[in-house]
Order: C-alpha cells, then sequence, then structure tokens
C-alpha cells in the first residue's frame, strides 16, 4: 500500500519575503547651495534668463547626487541646450501671445486657446524628459503615460472641476497621481500607484471642516467687537480698527497654518500609496514640523530680503527626504541587478521623446 500524501505540504504557503527599511538620506548644505544659487541668479540675470537653462541643470545635479538611499545617490543627465530650447519655444508662444491680444483679441484669443490645448502635451513631454534624464544606480527612470491620458487628466479633468464648482478637485488630484506614478519606470519596472479617490475626499474634506472650524471660531472671538464698531452710528474708533486688522491678521495665520496640514497629509497619502514592483515607499511628515518649517522660513526669507531662499531650501528637502523610506521586499541588490539585465536586454524604448524640455 502507498504512503498517505500529505497534502499540507503540497500546498504550504510560501515563506514571506524580508522586509528591510532603506532610509533616505539628503546630505545638501545651506551654505554650499548658497554658492551654486547665487551665482545662477547672477548669471541668469546678466544673461536675461539664458542661463536659467544651466542653472536649472546645476541645481538639479546638486539635490540629485545629495539624495541617496541603500548606499547609492541619484543622478541627473539633463542637456541645458536642450532645456533651453524648450523654453524659447514657450516663451516664444508667450510673447506671441501678449502682443497679439492688445492689436487683435481676437487673433489673442485664439492663440491663448492654442497654448490652452498645448498645455498637456508639454507637461507630458517634460515629464518624459524628467525622468529619462533621471538615473540611480545607472539605470535610468522612464514615463509610459500616453498624450490621451495626458489630455484627460490635464484638460478635461480641470475643466470638470471648475464646472462642478471644485466638487471634483479630489478626484482630479488623485487622477493626476495615478498618470504621474502609475506611468513612471525603472528601468524596466514599472511604478503603481493604489491610493483611492475616497481617500483624497476624506483628506480634502478634512482640511476644509478645519478651515471652516477655525475661521468660525476666530470670528465668534472678534465678531462682537467688529460687529458693534459697524453697527455704531458714531464713527469707528482707532481701537475698533485695530480690533479689524487683529481679527484679519488671526484669520490669515490660521488659514497660513492650513496649507502645511493639507500638504502633509496629501504627501503622506501619495507616497504610502506607491510602489516599485513588490517594493514600497513611506513617508511620514509631521504636520507640526512642517508647518514651523515653513514659517521660520518665511520670516527668514523675508528679513533677509530673499537671500535665505536656498537656506530654506535646503532646510524643507532635507527634512521632507530623510521623513522617506524605502521597504525592501527581499534583496534590493538582486532586484537592480535584474533591471540592469532586462534593460540590457530589451533596450530602453523611449525613442519618442523629444530632445527638449518645456518646463517653466
Amino acid at each position: 500500500m502507498n504512503a498517505p500524501i500529505d497534502l499540507r505540504e503540497q500546498f504550504q504557503a510560501a515563506p514571506e519575503r524580508t522586509i528591510t527599511v532603506e532610509p533616505f538620506t539628503f546630505s545638501g548644505r545651506g551654505g554650499e547651495y548658497f554658492r551654486i544659487w547665487i551665482v545662477n541668479l547672477l548669471l541668469s540675470i546678466l544673461t536675461l534668463g539664458i542661463y536659467s537653462a544651466w542653472a536649472k541643470v546645476r541645481r538639479l545635479k546638486y539635490f540629485y547626487s545629495n539624495t541617496q538611499v541603500a548606499g547609492s545617490s541619484f543622478e541627473y543627465h539633463g542637456n541645458p541646450v536642450s532645456i533651453l530650447k524648450g523654453r524659447l519655444i514657450a516663451a516664444a508662444l508667450f510673447i506671441t501671445y501678449n502682443i497679439t491680444i492688445s492689436a487683435s483679441p481676437k487673433i489673442g484669443l485664439a492663440i491663448f486657446l492654442v497654448l490652452i490645448l498645448a498645455m498637456p502635451w508639454f507637461i507630458w513631454k517634460s515629464q518624459q524628459f524628467k525622468l529619462y534624464n533621471s538615473s540611480y544606480r545607472g539605470i535610468r527612470f522612464g514615463f509610459a503615460g500616453s498624450g490621451f491620458q495626458a489630455y484627460f487628466t490635464y484638460l478635461l479633468l480641470p475643466i470638470f472641476t471648475v464646472l462642478t464648482v471644485y466638487l471634483l478637485a479630489p478626484l482630479a488630484h488623485q487622477k493626476m497621481k495615478q498618470f504621474q506614478h502609475g506611468e513612471s519606470y525603472f528601468g524596466q519596472s514599472k511604478f503603481s500607484f493604489d491610493a483611492k479617490v475616497s481617500s483624497f475626499y476624506k483628506t480634502y474634506l478634512l482640511g476644509i471642516l478645519l478651515a471652516i472650524a477655525g475661521a468660525a471660531i476666530i470670528t465668534a472671538l472678534f465678531g462682537t467687537g467688529i460687529f458693534s464698531a459697524f453697527t455704531s452710528d458714531a464713527k469707528p474708533s482707532a481701537a475698533s480698527i485695530q480690533l479689524i486688522v487683529f481679527y484679519f491678521m488671526a484669520l490669515y495665520g490660521f488659514l497660513f497654518l492650513i496649507f502645511p496640514l493639507l500638504f502633509t497629509m496629501i504627501q503622506n497619502l501619495v507616497w504610502n500609496h506607491t510602489q516599485l514592483g513588490e517594493h514600497r515607499f513611506e513617508l511620514n511628515l509631521k504636520w507640526g514640523k512642517v508647518a514651523f518649517i515653513t514659517i521660520t522660513n518665511l520670516i527668514a526669507i523675508v528679513c533677509t530680503l530673499g537671500l535665505f531662499i536656498p537656506f530654506a531650501q535646503i532646510r524643507f528637502m532635507k527634512y521632507r527626504l530623510e521623513m522617506m523610506a524605502l521597504q525592501v521586499a527581499g534583496n534590493l541588490d538582486e532586484f537592480i541587478a535584474d533591471t540592469q539585465r532586462n534593460v540590457s536586454a530589451t533596450g530602453e524604448g523611449f525613442a519618442d521623446i523629444m530632445d527638449f524640455d518645456f518646463s517653466l
């Protein structure tokens, strides 16, 4: 008689892959970047903006090379001449519109409509250019989204959003991020994006409710004095005017804090639902920290007449990147090696990418 077959052994689940967390790091420094920033600014002014293409390449090379994950940094390969060509084309279109609109409003309107119709195509090609000229461990990124998707995401959805009094704004935002993240590649490995539309609606709704609640509380605190000032037959006193000024300052200050909150929630939502193959991203921005950095950066920029801008950029970028990590399923080195072999075997397949960048 044959020995009994243990079905449990045949259907035993495969062991789960080990998950390791690789944090992102950013080694850029404010003083170091300030020298790049000030030279870029001065040369761009002296060349009437022509050098801005080279400035962009220098800036991106610096930020990419100082961003590391799993012991390796990113690289940017953009050609400044290609960027300049795209900017000259875009600038020529806008200048033509501005000149024409004063001479012939009808022709100006026609050019404006052409610009609106061309904008999704510009964004699509700029996305391809940006990702194709970015690499990690010698492997380039790519973007495979179609022109139809670009027009749906950047033209039709914004039109419907305006027509519905922005009720479709969370849907449009989710579709935009799905297009940007879900159509991106690393070599031949595809990114994916699985955040639901309902998650965007919940995030937007929370931000709106907090804004309304805060505005209502501030109005209630100042409301009695303001109401008395405007309903009294006597001329408003200096104290009443001062109260009104304080009210608007408090209202503006509170609403200013809502933007870091919404930014934090959206960024966490987007990156915590982005995946590369089996590897997931995680982001854990804190609203209090984002608000603190935003406010102190703004104060420092105003007090230094703009000279703190490069330090502010480094400060914010450092916090943002160092709150991000890659959850690696299995071995990242094996994944990179497989990706390199696939790229070498099949080619990168980006022949349709234009040799200029429209991004301004």
